[in-house]
């Protein structure tokens, strides 16, 4: 039988290629996106096409009914992958801004995965995947928010791999690192909304660097980053924490990945932050 897979941030990126991969590879995929023209957009692919926005309940809860609701209550498995980026020193981060980076990386997926757990549950089988990042492995500078919200998510994800043990369910981490995505332009437009830099005690920083680290890297500047892939990348792990028939916990993608959690297990953290605020 076809299974099937709820996969959010689908817009682009990460959630598009593993959509349209795992199709290709025999999955019935609902594909979900925040704006409506994004949906459109899916639904104009073929996909099964669902609005879903993390920040906002009661699209979380109907995107899960509806999707449930097509599968009969035989969803297979959710891909929480819809995540964004606020850049900056800590000190420069407004509240508001740091809500609403864990409304969408680690609120959303707590109730998504809280909605169609019960289905799950009732059928003895599923597969919860959370995407999270190197940067929930290894907390790097300028980077907080999304830090924070990724080590929450990795903890999150943790627990209840644990308390689900025998219940049929199985909860994964797929940890990125550097991938080729629009991530970099969508993090530019959260910095501009949220970070006063002009009037930072670190303007200084952000004239000597940190505008520079934020603007002026990636293949637009002529500085690709030699560890960064493809999304399929992601996707080929993806698949693999599908259908292992004894999934692993985390599924590395990158070179930096699997060096930030060896980094994690045999250095001191003294070191470790020297050679992130050195990177």
């Amino acid at each position: 039988m076809t299974k099937s897979i709820l996969i959010t941030g689908c817009s682009s990126g990460i959630g598009q290629d593993a959509a349209r991969g795992l199709r290709q590879h025999g999955w019935r995929v609902l594909a979900s996106a925040r704006q409506p023209e994004d949906v459109a957009r899916l639904a104009d692919e073929g996909f099964e096409a669902l609005q879903l926005d993390y920040a906002d309940q009661d699209s979380v809860e109907y995107a899960a009914a509806e999707a449930l609701e097509r599968t009969d209550g035989a969803l297979d498995a959710v891909f929480n992958n819809g995540a964004f980026a606020i850049p900056g020193p800590v000190e420069d981060i407004p509240r508001e801004a740091m809500r609403v980076q864990f409304e969408t990386n680690f609120m959303g997926p707590h109730a998504l995965t809280r909605a169609v757990l019960p289905a799950m549950r009732a059928r003895g089988t599923g597969r919860i995947i959370n995407c999270s990042s190197v940067l929930g492995l290894v907390a790097a500078p300028w980077r907080g928010p999304y830090n924070a919200s990724k080590f929450a998510l990795e903890g999150l994800s943790d627990t209840l791999r644990v308390e689900l043990e025998g219940s049929g369910i199985h909860v994964i981490l797929i940890e990125p690192g550097p991938i080729r995505t629009d991530f970099r332009k969508n993090a530019i437009k959260a910095f501009e909304r949220w970070v006063d830099w002009e009037n930072s005690a670190r303007a200084e920083d952000y004239r000597n660097g940190l505008l520079d680290k934020l603007y002026k890297r990636g293949p637009s500047a002529g500085k690709e980053d030699r560890f960064e892939l493809g999304p399929e990348a992601l996707t080929a792990k993806l698949i693999r924490a599908l259908e292992d028939p004894r999934p692993k916990p985390r599924y590395m993608v990158t070179t930096p990945t699997y060096v930030a959690a060896a980094m994690r297990r045999l250095l001191p953290a003294r070191l470790i932050d020297r050679l992130v605020r050195n990177a």
